[in-house]
């Protein structure tokens, strides 16, 4: 296993450190009365978007409340299962699916959310969908030189560099087999310190060197003075005369799913909503936060992504060693109005992650695993939202106020999907591939590319038959100067609640385009700087 150079020589968990030195955390699955919190501040959320913002904040001399849905697991916990952290660490045991159960959805809730569980990939908003919010959104102020210093300051923070280290070959075939076809490929930025090159960020870094929120602006907001409330679901927000009020939140049990008695409520003079692009626009609407024009919940896009498995020659791996370190944006390069592009990116290839995902069963399954340590995969992840036949999901409610995200793929999707599939099979026959396999129900094992392109082309491609996943959830909650088309200016305020914000992926009008933490880092830190600023205006006069 290839190590760099600073590997540290011992390990310590920040969050013990912490608590010794009196850290306010509370766990609501312990909590054996009602309670009761006032603050300048309450975040819900703790992720990419909540966790910048509670530093900014909490930097400002405001006192802040953070509210967690998910537990508190440090690299304490952190042991490379993933039996363990998948049923932990992630929204539904990592079985989120959308409401036709097509398309299934990775989703962080732990504090630190996705940014503790993700595979580290930073990129910064590409120009081109910069370009497209401010030419059909009419939002300012939010082009690549805006936002250029804001994405510098938190890729400062947070240890975002060029990752030095041999790729695993996982992904190196993707750039080998791209080189061979003249498609363009480049190398992906990670968010790490002194990293062990293990391959298993997924279930969160043993080793502190994934710099999430989790290890550097949470800790920074406890060490100033924040409290920290986790197992504690957010509820409603209560509201009137144009402002927000109160936050009451839900104790739930040490596993996280049912609720228990106890009650958490929080008074604030402001509210930033930051729980992910589904569960901040449904905490909005189970709190019948004004919505004239329908807006909250519409428009929220995945960056559904389609999945091709190979068998190499050699062995590849795939488990070990940073999980995404090459791109190809080559299908990527394509008019707003035209065709659906895709990113593509290689996946770490865990047992129980290929397993849930290889679809069919028996022999034909069992093979194909028992091959693990040959298998070669990449995923294309389309870019929703950008043309007209491409609207996205929407946010609603189940019965029991628990979010559900409703959303169809028509065949715009299933002919860029088609495409993608026979630009992966292309790439993994370049690399050197035995053989290769779209992850659909009926589809084949193709031992030639000739074999692949007709197979494809005769492909069924639809739901619940083609393997559909997605880690990237964006919407919902869109900005922009419009409120018949934003929930929230451009400062992050909500258009109908004074001291209401959003910040977190739920801004964005569109998909990114790319993996998206390092543009909810960045806009955050802009809109939160901002927020900031105006409060301690407000308190000094």
């Amino acid at each position: 296993m290839t190590t760099d150079a600073s590997r540290p020589t011992a390990l310590s968990d920040p969050f013990r450190i912490g608590l010794a030195s009196g850290w306010k955390i509370i766990d609501a699955s312990a909590m054996t009365r009602d309670l009761t919190l006032d603050a300048d501040v309450v975040i819900v959320g703790t992720g990419a978007g909540g966790g910048t913002a509670a530093e900014i904040l909490s930097d400002a001399g405001l006192s802040v409340v953070l509210v967690e849905e998910g537990p508190l697991a440090t690299s304490s916990d952190f042991h490379m299962r993933e039996t363990d952290a998948y049923s932990q660490l992630y929204q539904e045991s990592s079985a989120r699916k959308t409401s036709d159960r097509a398309i299934n959805i990775l989703q962080g809730r732990c504090v630190g959310g996705g940014t503790t569980v993700n595979w580290t990939s930073s990129f910064r908003t590409p120009a081109p969908t910069l370009e497209h919010w401010a030419r059909e959104f009419g939002i300012e102020g939010f082009g690549a030189a805006d936002l250029a210093p804001w994405f510098e300051r938190m890729e400062q923070r947070l240890g975002i560099a060029p990752w030095l280290v041999a790729p695993n070959e996982n992904n190196n075939a993707l750039r080998r087999g791209a080189s061979v076809l003249g498609i363009s490929s480049g190398e992906i930025r990670r968010n790490v310190k002194g990293c062990w090159n293990l391959g298993y960020c997924g279930m969160g870094c043993p080793t502190n060197a994934k710099q999430s929120m989790l290890v550097t602006t949470i800790p920074a907001a406890l060490a100033r003075g924040a409290t920290l409330v986790t197992r504690a679901r957010a509820w409603t927000v209560e509201h009137g005369n144009a402002r927000a009020s109160t936050l009451h939140c839900v104790g739930l049990d040490p596993g996280g799913t049912d609720p228990t008695p106890r009650r958490i409520t929080v008074r604030a003079s402001t509210f930033i909503v930051s729980a992910g692009a589904i569960g901040s626009p449904a905490l909005l609407i189970r709190s019948k936060a004004p919505d004239p024009h329908g807006v909250v919940g519409k428009r929220t896009f995945l960056h559904p992504t389609v999945v091709s498995a190979a068998l190499m020659p050699d062995r590849v791996d795939g488990f070990s060693g940073a999980p995404q370190t090459i791109y190809s944006d080559h299908f990527l390069e394509l008019p707003a109005d035209g065709p659906l592009g895709y990113k593509l990116e290689a996946p770490p290839l865990h047992p129980i992650l290929v397993a849930t995902t290889l679809p069919g069963h028996g022999v034909t399954h069992a093979n194909w695993m028992h091959q693990l340590a040959h298998m070669h995969v990449l995923i294309a992840l389309m870019r929703d939202g950008f043309h007209a036949r491409s609207p996205g999901g929407t946010v609603g409610l189940n019965g029991d106020g628990s979010p559900v995200l409703d959303y169809r793929l028509d065949e715009f999707f299933w002919e860029g999907a088609r495409r993608a599939f026979a630009s992966m099979a292309e790439i993994q026959f370049a690399a050197g591939a035995k053989s290769v396999m779209p992850l659909q129900a009926t589809a084949a094992s193709y031992s030639s590319w000739s074999a692949a392109k007709a197979g494809i082309a005769a492909l069924a491609l639809e739901p619940l038959q083609t393997s559909v996943v997605s880690a990237h959830v964006m919407g919902g909650c869109p900005l922009g100067p419009d409120p018949k088309r934003a929930v929230t200016d451009q400062t992050g305020r909500h258009h109908q609640l004074e001291n209401l914000y959003v910040f977190d992926g739920s801004l964005f009008p569109t998909s990114v385009g790319a993996n998206p933490q390092l543009s909810i880092y960045g806009i955050t830190a802009k809109l939160a700087t901002g927020l900031a600023a105006r409060l301690g205006q407000r308190r000094l006069g």
